[in-house]
């Protein structure tokens, strides 16, 4: 997996924390990740973002 990326998909996302995927949509649900919406079936995540909810 490349680490040097700005955006991630939610699959990628669940790697690099170590949770399921249906944990990262919960972190969504509950506000605790924003996704961005780059078409209607395509969804990623800011790395910075990511970083601040590991930190």
């Amino acid at each position: 997996m490349i680490l040097n990326k700005k955006y991630y998909r939610a699959k990628e996302v669940s790697y690099l924390l170590g949770i399921g995927l249906s944990t990262v949509w919960l972190y969504v649900k509950n506000g605790r990740l924003n996704p961005i919406k780059i078409s209607s079936r395509v969804t990623v995540f800011d790395i910075d973002e990511i970083n601040q909810l590991v930190l």
